[in-house]
């Protein structure tokens, strides 16, 4: 999947000449948390969000600092400050420095961005045009349209427990102690040593991804302290 699968296209932008009281109202007529900003010519400059309307003076929500935070405060720092709570200009508050992405960008490495600078949201443009966005929520609706939406032919035990043991096979987790599987009914046991609790939990969802396995019973152990040390 791709962004332009599952991006919203029903966007708002707001104008990069607008006030910070324009970006407000719009962001709550929109119900959105964020905006992208655009110049004249529909180009992206900017977002602006939520949290960069919460700290103003208007309501008393600016910054205050300590007697140690005024100390070691910088005059740059300090105008930023100032400028942030008092300034009416979208331009002022906007984050300047946009990650964005295009429309053929898998959703796999929209993800990657997401968590590399920490943002909920990215916009997705053609040349430089904002025409659509994909945020945390358009990932979970992609997730929900893969939830499996009908029964699987069950599968005879035997085809069930080769088809388990084939999807445990050569990961990069797999126990080096042999993994005893047995399969009754959709039911699937593990047995034997792994690693620790992560590599027990690992074999459990790689067999509940497996079709036809309606439950697994994990009877799989830390391997005990004289075996890891080769007593």
């Amino acid at each position: 999947m791709r962004a332009k699968d599952i991006m919203s296209d029903a966007i708002v932008c707001i104008g990069v000449t607008e006030s910070v009281f324009d970006a407000a109202e719009l962001l709550l007529s929109a119900r959105v948390s964020a905006a992208p900003v655009t110049n004249d010519k529909g180009a992206i400059v900017g977002i602006v969000s939520e949290a960069d309307l919460i700290r103003r003076a208007e309501i008393g929500t600016a910054g205050k600092k300590t007697w140690l935070g005024h100390l070691l405060d910088s005059e740059a720092s300090s105008a930023r400050a100032f400028v942030a709570a008092q300034t009416r200009r979208v331009a002022d508050v906007m984050t300047k420095e946009v990650v964005t992405a295009d429309e053929d960008t898998s959703i796999s490495k929209l993800v990657d961005l997401m968590e590399r600078h920490d943002i909920k949201r990215i916009p997705i443009v053609r040349d430089a045009v904002v025409v659509g966005i994909v945020s945390r929520a358009d990932l979970l609706r992609a997730l929900l349209s893969r939830e499996p939406d009908g029964p699987v032919l069950q599968p005879t035990d035997k085809a069930l427990r080769e088809t388990v043991v084939d999807a445990l096979e050569h990961r990069a987790w797999t126990s080096r102690w042999p993994i005893n599987v047995y399969a009754s009914d959709g039911v699937v046991h593990l047995w034997g040593f792994v690693e620790g609790k992560e590599v027990r939990d690992a074999y459990r969802v790689a067999t509940e991804n497996v079709p036809g396995v309606r439950r697994v019973k994990n009877h799989l152990r830390p391997i005990p302290a004289a075996v890891g040390m080769g007593v």
